[in-house]
């Protein structure tokens, strides 16, 4: 069974409740998931994992210094190529539509791309999960199926 593992940064809950919800829909599609916060999260932890999915809040338009001091924390693996072709999508939370939700996404996914990983986009179309505020029903319905979608595009690369 394929491992995923979701990391995310919270400040006010929102991304949190996010990130679990990305989770459940990666359980129903019979995923082995960790959820961690980024504060107990690990380099070591994304090796670990066939699936990666990243969230955190838009700050000033792009992740939050807590998520980028993890993926910095990364490098390592990085010339070591034990990222590359993994599976990895991402998500954000925001105050208002207009603080760069999308460029939030677009700055954790340049990142993994540097790790030589594969992108999962959302399946709206946009490059990730994005939440105003704190995430509704529909929002968080939205997110489970961003888990769903995750789980079945690594089901297709990886044969199962």
């Amino acid at each position: 069974m394929a491992k995923a593992l979701v990391v995310y940064d919270s400040k006010t809950g929102n991304t949190e409740k996010m990130a679990k919800a990305i989770a459940e829909g990666m359980k129903e599609a019979a995923l082995d998931v960790e959820v961690k916060r980024v504060d107990d999260a690990s380099p070591e932890d994304l090796v670990g994992a066939d699936i990666i999915v990243l969230g955190s809040p838009t700050h000033f338009a792009g992740m939050s210094s807590k998520m980028k001091a993890f993926i910095e924390q990364s490098s390592g693996l990085h010339r070591a190529g034990e990222l590359r072709d993994k599976i990895v999508a991402a998500f954000t939370s925001s105050s208002t539509t207009t603080q760069g939700n999308q460029t939030t996404i677009l700055s954790l996914v340049q990142a993994m791309l540097e790790h030589r990983m594969v992108i999962v986009g959302h399946q709206d179309g946009s490059f990730g999960a994005i939440a105003i505020k704190e995430p509704d029903d529909k929002c968080l319905t939205d997110c489970k199926e961003f888990g769903q979608r995750i789980a079945s595009i690594a089901k297709l690369m990886r044969g199962n």
